[in-house]
């Protein structure tokens, strides 16, 4: 044996020594406590974590892969594999956790404690049982997060909010929580779904994914609202990616979340002050620098303070085409939220009222049900008495019975609403397109549809059929306002 083969025998027997783990010679059984059924001994995992807090194993993949290899576990190329990929997870990861990134459903993971685990997405709220084997566990995992943010969470930080690449997490410990250290975990998924997806997938009626096609193209501001997790960021990057590919869109938001298939797309996210609370960007920060940056397109991902008022002030020196999303819980509450927001800014709420009517065309609802997440309704928002701001509804979700056949109910503000997109509709014709074989009406004509001719029935049913199909009779209306 050559000196060389000597001193490299030494460097792995140390290697392995440091990572707690045995050598073949101490191991003669051949035992392999990892691979063998598919699942990991902590004891490992928790050797190459030691390693690396000790300096001596780097955090990166080569050297997690290279320390699993050398640690003397006789693993087998599986158990290689199953080692290396429970290591990185524990150290880079989610830990436990992050089988759960594997599935594209899932938009949040809520960890109440060990045993009591949620994730909620397309199909709902759901809980997924113990995955934790105990509190001590969860806290590690939860500080280890933070950590990786570049915060620090214990007894003297005790709630965190920081954000990791593609995650936004959320931490609180105990006593601040009275059942353990909580996690709360958003996903930002990289796939964008256009709207003919979210029709077939239920989230809105055919009818309404051509409205807002046309609201796109005509420039017209809107904000989509709807209360948390009713999918207001997935629908605001759908209409996003239909908008021209030579306009630049430039995205402010306290965490990246939009990501609209659009070749002109650019983000500005807030910033957290440090330990000294020096060095905080917000988003009434972010959109004054967003306004020097040329765009086409402003768009606020989550208006939810004083920012509203520079959102606004910008829709009304031109910048046409914008929007964002605002927690409300239906669409006639937005304007009391708007009020809300820009008290904090400062502003009255008859300039709040006047200032909104001037920027704002569109509020577009969502809405959460067993069924799962709908557009509930597209409004217009609007200034009556010249004080109070209001939102009129256009299209509204109908029954069940309509859903099925793809339709919708027309509102009182339909006629408005067709105007402003171009459609130049009248109370007795259908939207653009929406009878079999029919191309788009062009501005000045319209199509008639006998199924919906009586002017006083502004809740008529718009739908795909060309005419009402099977289901609850609907209620009459006013007629609405030429």
């Amino acid at each position: 044996m050559t000196a060389e083969d000597t001193n490299d025998r030494q460097t792995r027997r140390q290697r392995r020594a440091a990572l707690g783990g045995s050598s073949p010679e101490s191991n003669p059984s051949g035992d392999a406590r990892f691979g063998r059924t598919g699942t990991s001994d902590p004891a490992l995992v928790d050797s190459v974590r030691r390693a690396v807090l000790a300096g001596t194993v780097a955090a990166t993949g080569a050297a997690f892969a290279d320390a699993v290899g050398s640690s003397g576990w006789l693993l087998g190329s599986e158990g290689t594999l199953t080692a290396l990929d429970r290591v990185r997870a524990e150290l880079k990861g989610l830990g436990p956790l992050e089988h759960l990134l594997a599935e594209d459903s899932i938009t949040d993971i809520l960890v109440n404690g060990p045993d009591d685990v949620w994730v909620d997405g397309a199909d709902g709220l759901r809980r997924i049982g113990r995955i934790f084997q105990t509190e001590e566990q969860v806290r590690a995992l939860a500080v280890r997060l933070v950590a990786a943010g570049g915060r620090r969470l214990d007894d003297g930080c005790p709630a965190v909010d920081v954000r990791l690449e593609g995650l936004r997490v959320h931490a609180v410990l105990p006593p601040i929580s009275t059942a353990g250290t909580l996690l709360s975990i958003r996903i930002r998924r990289a796939r964008v779904f256009s709207l003919t997806e979210l029709v077939d997938g239920g989230t809105l009626a055919p009818p309404m994914a051509e409205a807002l096609t046309a609201m796109m193209q005509r420039r017209l501001n809107f904000l989509v609202s709807g209360a948390t997790g009713t999918g207001k960021t997935t629908l605001l990057s759908a209409l996003l990616s239909l908008a021209d590919p030579q306009e630049r869109i430039v995205l402010v938001e306290d965490a990246a979340e939009l990501n609209p298939d659009h070749p002109h797309a650019v983000g500005l996210q807030s910033r957290h002050g440090n330990l000294e609370g020096a060095g905080v960007l917000d988003l009434t920060d972010l959109v004054r620098q967003a306004l020097r940056m040329r765009p086409d397109r402003l768009v606020v991902g989550e208006c939810r303070g004083a920012e509203v008022r520079e959102l606004l002030a910008a829709m009304n020196t031109g910048h046409d085409g914008g929007g964002g999303t605002i927690h409300a819980n239906s669409a006639e509450a937005v304007p009391a939220r708007l009020s809300a927001l820009a008290a904090l800014a400062g502003l009255a709420p008859e300039v709040l009222a006047l200032q909104a009517a001037s920027a704002l065309d569109v509020v577009v609802h969502l809405g959460r049900t067993e069924q799962g997440r709908r557009v509930e309704s597209i409004g217009l928002l609007e200034l009556v008495n010249s004080r109070t701001l209001t939102v009129r509804p256009a299209l509204i979700d109908p029954a069940e019975g309509y859903r099925r056949a793809g339709g919708c109910r027309r509102a009182e503000g339909w006629v408005d609403f067709a105007a402003r997109v171009g459609w130049r509709e009248t109370v007795s014709s259908p939207p653009a397109g929406y009878l079999p074989g029919s191309a788009p009406t062009a501005a000045g004509s319209a199509v008639s549809d006998p199924a919906v001719s009586d002017p006083a029935s502004s809740h008529a049913t718009v739908s795909c059929c060309g005419s009402n199909p099977p289901g609850p009779s609907l209620p009459a209306a006013a007629t609405p306002p030429s």
